[in-house]
C-alpha cells in the first residue's frame, strides 16, 4: 500500500480535536470529526454545513473525497449531501462537511463526534481524443438495469 505524506493544519481553536485518522489497519477512509463550539441538534430533512477544524495541502496528483459514515447513514439516517465531496490539491480553506438528515428524529452532533470520512488517492488527468465512432463492447450501449 503506498504511503503519501500530506500536510494538515489545525485551525486556530481546535488543538483539541484528533487529526484524521483511520480506525482499523487496513481502513481506506480515515474519519473526520466535527469542530462545532457547542451541541447542534440535525431535524429531520434539515442540512448543515459542519467544520473540521483542519485545512489540508494535498500533493499535485491527488485528491481527498468525503464520504458518509456507513453507521450513521443506517443507524441514523445522517449521510453527505454532496456525496462524495471533492478537495482538490490547490484548495486551502478549512474542510466542511455537509450532512443531511434523512431519519425520522433528531440527530445531536457535539464537539468532536466522527461525522464523515476522508479518503485520498490518486486522479489523473484526461486529455479527450474525439472520434466519429467508439469501439465496439458486448455491453454496448447497455446502461441503468440492463442486466437482469
Amino acid at each position: 500500500m503506498e504511503e503519501i505524506t500530506v500536510p494538515v493544519k489545525r485551525l486556530p481553536g481546535h488543538d483539541d480535536l484528533p487529526l484524521p485518522r483511520y480506525m482499523t489497519p487496513k481502513a481506506a477512509g480515515m474519519d473526520l470529526c466535527a469542530a462545532i463550539k457547542s451541541e447542534l441538534i440535525l431535524n429531520p430533512g434539515e442540512r448543515a454545513m459542519i467544520p473540521t477544524g483542519i485545512a489540508l495541502a494535498l500533493p499535485d496528483g491527488c485528491e481527498a473525497q468525503l464520504r458518509p459514515r456507513s453507521g450513521l447513514a443506517w443507524k441514523e439516517g445522517v449521510t453527505l449531501l454532496n456525496s462524495p465531496g471533492t478537495i482538490d490539491p490547490d484548495y486551502r480553506g478549512e474542510v466542511a462537511v455537509i450532512l443531511i438528515n434523512h431519519g425520522s428524529k433528531p440527530f445531536p452532533i457535539k464537539r468532536g463526534d466522527r461525522i464523515a470520512q476522508l479518503v485520498v488517492s490518486s486522479v489523473c488527468r484526461v486529455s479527450w481524443q474525439e472520434r466519429e465512432t467508439l469501439d465496439e463492447t458486448v455491453r454496448g450501449g447497455g446502461g441503468f438495469g440492463h442486466t437482469k
